[in-house]
């Protein structure tokens, strides 16, 4: 099975909505921040392994708290995930920070100021 192929692309979508359902609904430690969404996920071709993106919406400590619980409930997780997806296998999860929505506010807020700032040169030579 290929990276790209349409039956890993929909495994790779089973796996994203159950993880977020499990973190979000079962997972019971307070570590984890209630911010917290799934980004994406990689299932490997041969389902032994897979990366799961994670957003947090919060400070560095939550983030780092929230990366701390969910590895720690990793067997858990991949337990009920198990339970609720018929795989041949049940891929081991490697939870990794996702901050690419932060990055982009970021990068948002440093586009406007340039062109308010481009926007009063502007004014202020026409003058």
């Amino acid at each position: 099975m290929r990276k790209n192929s349409i039956k890993n692309t929909r495994i790779n979508g089973e796996v994203q909505k159950e993880l977020s359902t499990i973190i979000r609904n079962e997972v019971k430690d307070p570590r984890i921040h209630p911010m917290t969404s799934v980004m994406a996920v990689e299932v490997a071709p041969d389902l032994k392994t897979c990366k799961a993106f994670i957003s947090v919406l919060g400070s560095k400590e939550a983030k780092d708290a929230t990366i701390q619980g969910l590895n720690k409930a990793e067997g858990y997780i991949r337990r009920q995930l198990a339970k609720n997806l018929n795989l041949r296998n049940t891929p081991e999860i490697r939870f990794i920070l996702d901050e690419s929505i932060e990055y982009g506010v970021n990068m948002s807020k440093l586009i406007d100021d340039v062109t308010r700032r481009d926007a009063s040169l502007g004014k202020s030579e026409e003058e």
